[in-house]
């Protein structure tokens, strides 16, 4: 086969042809290794060449050291070179690695207005986080490139737990600005779903309805979802009609499937309801039984307690007791709570008896949670899970580059803030010990208040295990039982895993 010479990439749309076809011809082994020295050769003659820095990178590995010396060389030689500092930089930060931010403030120092590293400089700025110092970052590249909808959209992100007036102004600007943008109906579905006011929601679902067409734009498809739920409380007939426009313009098998059991599932809440309203309570209790929302539904307790009230007034009073019971002592949901107590009161039963129940399911379904013993970040010495006993813990898998743990921790922080002074002991082990020089800045910076410890490879995590993932969550009561696992906390439901926490504490306090 003849070789394509390496002196013919450069900076233009061929050059990157070229270049994709080599990529693709040397994952087949066809390139000798004489080739890296040819590579090496060409990035001499265009430093400035992008696409061949990544090419590089690729074929040499990050962990190797022999590349870390080649761009030190670089940095040198072609010290008014942005190209050179940033493409490692880039590596870097797509790898979340720490050396990713002083190259990438290197390439700043060479060329100013250079949008993406400002970009990448907010990431990894909320790694180590310095929150308000990467929020500055993002205005700068916004302010650089106003017309890229992802800076504009990720800049008004950054006020969503601390301005939330500024967050929606900014949103609402984002979706108007860019109408023909999935960064735009990103925008209002992230509106939506925060808002708590319902008919707030409501406002913000039907812009995203009308103004990004479900069967165009992805997150507005997504939306359509929680709206369904939302309008299934709210109006089941709504919801219905939802349903069916959803199952029209529905373009996959998949999403046709889903939208139609959906529609099944409006239509028996709606003629449950009108089952209950003409004092025909069995038709209803047997209709809501084959009634199964989505798995990731917010409908479930809705439907839960359609049930619960169906088998009441069917004469089955225990039967949604028991029902209701079961949920919240996995899931102590207030409302739940509440009707809870109606139906153990109209069962003869105290407060008291309710709470014995509760604690019954609980006790019966927990078991002692595996010990571990993991190195301190902050302190010396390693922390034992079996020495907090009479301690209740609070317990997340996380590392610095997970978003949707950062997200987590301003709920988590302030429900654990108002039991302080109290029993709990909060710990957060980090599962990328790589992303460790990250750890300890994020902590001093953040304000977190969780213990940080080191996970390591191959540990025994027994009923504590994350399967890999994060964010994971446990809770482990003062006798070092399992207690709830499983679970995320957002801005809607933090009174969840308020209660969860207090209920551990003020179980042993009598």
């Amino acid at each position: 086969m003849k070789r394509i010479s390496l002196q013919v990439i450069i900076n233009n749309s061929t050059g990157i042809i070229i270049l994709m076809l080599m990529i693709f011809l040397a994952s087949f082994g066809v390139f000798a290794q004489t080739e890296t020295a040819k590579l090496l050769e060409t990035i001499e003659t265009y430093p400035d060449s992008l696409p061949l820095h990544q090419q590089y990178i690729k074929e040499s590995g990050l962990s190797e050291e022999a590349l870390e010396d080649q761009y030190n060389i670089w940095l040198k030689k072609f010290s008014k070179s942005a190209t050179v500092p940033f493409a490692l930089g880039e590596a870097y930060y797509r790898k979340e690695l720490p050396a990713a931010k002083l190259l990438l403030l290197k390439a700043l120092e060479r060329d100013p207005a250079l949008d993406k590293a400002y970009f990448y400089l907010w990431i990894d700025g909320e790694r180590w986080g310095d929150f308000e110092k990467s929020r500055e970052y993002l205005l700068r590249a916004k302010e650089i490139a106003p017309d890229n909808p992802n800076y504009a959209f990720y800049y008004a992100g950054t006020f969503s737990n601390t301005n939330p007036k500024k967050y929606r102004e900014l949103s609402l600007e984002v979706a108007h600005k860019f109408p023909k943008s999935e960064r735009g109906a990103q925008s209002l579905y992230w509106l939506a779903e925060r808002s708590s006011d319902k008919v707030e929601k409501k406002e913000y679902y039907e812009l995203l309805k009308n103004n990004f067409p479900p069967e165009t734009y992805s997150w507005s498809s997504s939306g359509m979802y929680s709206y369904f739920d939302l309008l299934l409380e709210e109006s089941s007939k709504e919801a219905v009609l939802l349903a069916q426009n959803m199952v029209d313009i529905s373009t996959s098998e998949r999403d046709l499937k889903t939208w139609k059991a959906q529609m099944i599932v409006a239509k028996n809440v709606n003629k449950a309801k009108d089952y209950m309203a003409q004092d025909n309570s069995k038709e209803a209790m047997a209709l809501l039984e084959n009634t199964t929302p989505l798995r990731w539904s917010n409908a479930k307790d809705l439907i839960l307690l359609l049930k619960a009230k169906a088998m009441d007034k069917s004469g089955k009073t225990k039967l949604a007791y028991d029902a209701l019971k079961m949920s919240y002592a996995k899931s102590p949901e207030k409302r739940v709570k509440k009707v809870l107590k109606k139906y153990g009161l109209k069962l003869n039963k105290s407060l008291k008896d309710i709470e014995n129940d509760i604690w019954f399911v609980r006790d019966t379904i927990s078991e002692p949670a595996t010990d571990f013993t993991l190195k301190n970040y902050l302190t010396p010495g390693k922390t034992t899970l079996s020495d907090l006993k009479d301690k209740v813990i609070l317990l997340t898998y996380w590392f610095p580059g997970c978003g949707p743990c950062r997200g987590e921790f301003p709920h988590f922080q302030s429900v654990v803030d108002k039991f302080e002074g109290q029993d709990l002991v909060y710990l957060g082990i980090n599962i990328v010990p790589d992303q460790n020089d990250y750890v300890i800045p994020f902590m001093k910076s953040s304000g977190y208040s969780f213990i940080p410890l080191e996970d390591y490879p191959d540990r025994d995590k027994g009923n504590l295990d994350n399967r890999g993932a994060a964010p994971m969550n446990f809770i482990i009561d003062r006798n070092g039982n399992l207690m709830f696992s499983n679970f995320r906390t957002n801005e809607h439901n933090q009174d969840v895993l308020e209660e969860m926490i207090a209920s551990l504490l003020n179980r042993d306090n009598g």
